[in-house]
């Protein structure tokens, strides 16, 4: 029975523990680690359920894994619960940005089966144990700094990671935020094209109205000059062309009503 060169903690979390006496020692629940190095040394299983006694394996007792059970060879180490507790690990662990905010826990992580070193960490929003939730790919070279139950990473927020398992919730919210900047895009070619536009319609409208610049002729110094102009000798002369020409106005409107 062959074992993949890479495991996931939480494909060994749904497994149990069987030995070469074909013996059931019950589900994996935790792992024996060394975080100083970044490296998982063995498995943790809980024969009974009504016992604080826990059972430890070495990583190199591993010699098969299937699709339920993780086959062992060798004696295992007895322990306690409390006892396993003070052991340092990663696991839960709040996962802190460079401005010192709480962006996450440590939910799982990626292993070699042989030598027990970790690839990198995922990393839950929320509650790891609550179903769906996603999780972001944590790299080693990330971490600046490591305490038991804490990590300092080089990073603002979980965006800044590569998402390894999207729930539905943040599959919206990616297409969502996908959707802004797409119309955000849209809206500002839109703009650049319509001032684009007007700037050439006023620059057309400029090129082609005339020159307004000219003075208008005062009217009422010709009005002056045709009457200085005119033979006129005595103000009766001027009132009786007066009245020659509303009489030729007069008539020239009656001629163009038809109703006359």
């Amino acid at each position: 029975m062959a074992i993949p060169n890479k495991l996931l903690l939480s494909d060994l979390l749904k497994h149990n523990v069987r030995c070469e006496n074909g013996i059931d020692h019950g589900p994996v629940i935790s792992p024996w680690m060394h975080p100083p190095v970044h490296r998982i040394l063995g498995l943790v299983s809980r024969p009974s359920n009504l016992r604080l006694q826990r059972e430890v394996w070495r990583l190199d007792q591993v010699k098969g894994v299937n699709e339920k059970e993780v086959y062992v060879k060798g004696l295992c180490s007895i322990s306690e619960q409390q006892t396993l507790e003070r052991f340092p690990t990663l696991m839960n662990a709040s996962i802190f940005n460079r401005s010192g905010q709480k962006i996450g826990l440590i939910a799982d992580f990626l292993f070699e089966s042989n030598k027990g070193n970790i690839q990198y960490y995922l990393v839950s929003r929320t509650n790891p144990l609550i179903p769906g939730t996603s999780r972001w790919r944590l790299s080693i070279s990330q971490i600046s700094d490591k305490q038991p139950g804490s990590i300092s990473c080089n990073i603002d927020t979980l965006e800044d990671l590569p998402i390894q398992k999207a729930s539905l919730k943040e599959e919206f919210l990616s297409k969502s935020r996908k959707w802004k900047s797409q119309f955000q895009d849209l809206t500002y070619s839109a703009s650049g094209r319509l001032e684009g536009w007007i700037d050439d319609q006023i620059s057309e409208t400029e090129k082609d109205s005339p020159d307004n610049s000219y003075e208008i002729p005062n009217d009422s110094d010709s009005y002056d000059d045709w009457i200085d102009n005119l033979d006129i000798d005595t103000s009766e002369e001027f009132n009786r062309m007066n009245k020659r020409k509303r009489n030729t106005s007069s008539t020239n409107e009656r001629d163009l009503d038809p109703w006359i």
